[in-house]
């Protein structure tokens, strides 16, 4: 296990209700600016409840919203634009991942003197951000909890993370009632996003992680048994509040620091994203398992811990390593395609020609550098293939 540093300075608010702390933004300051997305919070009535908490607290509301599911990098310098005119004190994101990630930006965009997307290029230059709030209305990425954001400019067909302590939120609502009308759609991304940021840290092969690798493996199972019940049953709290909690820790450091090597699965399905602007989570679960079989057989080592994930994850009892890790592939094939009923292929997402994908493979190559298994551009062109 190598050294780190572990800090997670964000204040949980969870379970029902807890929309009510939001009159605590009056401690820094009384303008803050709203991110969200579409109607969704309106139409829910979350949109109300916050103005009136807010307008209670004094606190006055600028509105940016139209936020994208794959964030841009134009709604972003709206954002910036905003908080420098009307000098806003802080920025407060509802909705997903998408508003969370957008309103990060803007955060540290509005403390910045340059162009935003230079702080998504090069994290090093976030230095400084305005506090950030959010109110999580679909479990998924775990931005409400982390230091992370992810931003497009599909002028350039360029998706690219970025990450700085001063992006972890101040404070995040996590009431899983509001996602109780989250689609089967959404539900099922969801689900596999939280389950691809597990995976991300879990296959590693840095010796002596047993702590990270038992967190992971008891979020997996989290996540692999309640994600059916949400999509049967959207109304069942338990299994929105599981699915909401595991998805905070899944990608905050929990099961990373000490262990997890860099991403692999992750920068594959953000040049799909950049080209084809496709759901995030359904991109993910489509390159999962094709990657996972890639990397068996490019490096049969590996055979261990796929054996490893599908004895202590799916309860699988073969003894032979190589049998047991193609098991638990299958299963986590199945349970992708099958039980959450995700999207098996590329061409089921809209993609129905390898036109993109050398110079997407190029680019995932260059940003997946020191994943568990490295993988050249050919290696990930095949990834691609094999998952079209």
């Amino acid at each position: 296990m190598y050294n780190f540093r572990f800090s997670v300075p964000t204040t949980i608010y969870f379970g029902k209700g807890q929309i009510s702390h939001l009159s605590e933004l009056a401690d820094f300051g009384s303008k803050v600016l709203l991110v969200y997305g579409g109607g969704s919070i309106k139409r829910n009535g979350i949109y109300d409840t916050a103005l009136k908490i807010l307008e209670d607290a004094g606190v006055t509301v600028t509105e940016l919203s139209g936020v994208e599911p794959n964030p841009r990098i134009e709604t972003v310098r709206r954002g910036v634009e905003l908080c420098k005119e009307q000098k806003l004190d802080m920025v407060l994101a509802i909705g997903g991942g998408s508003a969370i990630d957008c309103a990060k930006v803007v955060a540290a965009g509005a403390m910045y003197d340059g162009d935003a997307w230079d702080l998504v290029l090069d994290p090093s230059k976030i230095k400084k951000a305005l506090p950030i709030f959010s109110v999580l209305t679909l479990a998924a990425t775990g931005s409400e909890m982390d230091c992370f954001a992810v931003i497009s400019d599909m002028t350039k067909n360029e998706k690219w993370g970025t990450g700085a302590d001063v992006l972890k939120p101040t404070m995040s609502v996590l009431d899983p009632t509001y996602t109780f009308s989250v689609s089967r759609k959404q539900t099922a991304a969801g689900t596999a996003d939280m389950m691809s940021h597990t995976f991300e840290n879990y296959f590693t092969k840095e010796p002596g992680c047993d702590v990270q690798a038992r967190f992971a493996e008891g979020l997996l199972k989290t996540m692999i048994k309640y994600g059916p019940v949400a999509l049967e049953d959207p109304e069942n709290y338990d299994a929105r509040a599981n699915l909401m909690w595991a998805a905070s820790h899944a990608i905050n450091g929990l099961i990373a620091n000490g262990s997890q090597p860099a991403w692999c699965v992750h920068p594959m399905e953000h040049e799909l994203s950049a080209f084809y602007d496709i759901t995030h989570g359904q991109g993910l679960a489509i390159l999962t398992p094709a990657w996972m079989d890639f990397v068996l057989q490019k490096d049969p080592s590996t055979a261990a811990n796929f054996a490893e994930y599908g004895r202590n994850v799916w309860g699988i009892s073969e003894t032979e390593d190589e049998k047991a890790a193609r098991e638990a592939i299958a299963k986590t094939r199945t349970f992708l395609f099958e039980t959450m009923g995700l999207p098996e292929n590329l061409c089921a997402v809209g993609i129905d020609s390898e036109e993109h994908f050398e110079v997407m493979a190029e680019k995932a190559a260059k940003g997946s550098v020191g994943c568990f298994v490295p993988l050249t551009k050919e290696d990930i062109v095949k990834i691609y293939k094999a998952a079209f």
